[in-house]
């Protein structure tokens, strides 16, 4: 692992051989987002593009890129008020490059993205990949039964 990317503190982030990550929004390949949102990911398959595109313009977003190619990989976005929360989403890594550990990448930088505000807590859901997200120390939740949720589950 060669490239890095370098988070608002400092810190260097590093990502596999031929891949870089970005937070310029004008880099995002919002067709590809939503083909991979409304068609392989299970908690958003049927999501509209209207809807897609309205996710990203409210949101933090983060594009992995082929070097090679400057093509989109992979994505994640998150909501956040920059000072004491956020929700970590639509964490995606387009499966021709799974197992490069882009995905691990991907939530690092993440953090390492957020770290300057101080936020309380960086929240996610997931149903498959507890293990991605622990290698960068999310855990899971000590006592869920104080949260609670409002719409679909």
């Amino acid at each position: 692992m060669t490239n890095a990317y370098v988070a608002p503190d400092g810190n260097e982030h590093a990502f596999p051989d031929g891949y870089e990550l970005s937070t310029d929004p004008a880099r995002l390949d919002p067709a590809r987002i939503h083909a991979w949102m409304s068609t392989d990911a299970y908690w958003a398959v049927g999501r509209t593009r209207e809807k897609q595109d309205a996710a990203i313009a409210g949101s933090l977003n983060f594009g992995v890129y082929e070097e090679a190619s400057r093509a989109q990989v992979a994505y994640a976005r998150v909501v956040t008020d920059h000072a004491t929360f956020a929700y970590l989403c639509d964490v995606y890594v387009d499966r021709s490059v799974r197992g490069k550990g882009l995905g691990t990448a991907l939530a690092g930088a993440v953090r390492d993205h957020l770290a300057p505000y101080g936020l309380r807590r960086i929240l996610l859901a997931t149903g498959d990949a507890h293990e991605v997200y622990e290698k960068v120390g999310f855990a899971v939740l000590e006592n869920p039964g104080q949260w609670m949720v409002l719409g679909a589950q």
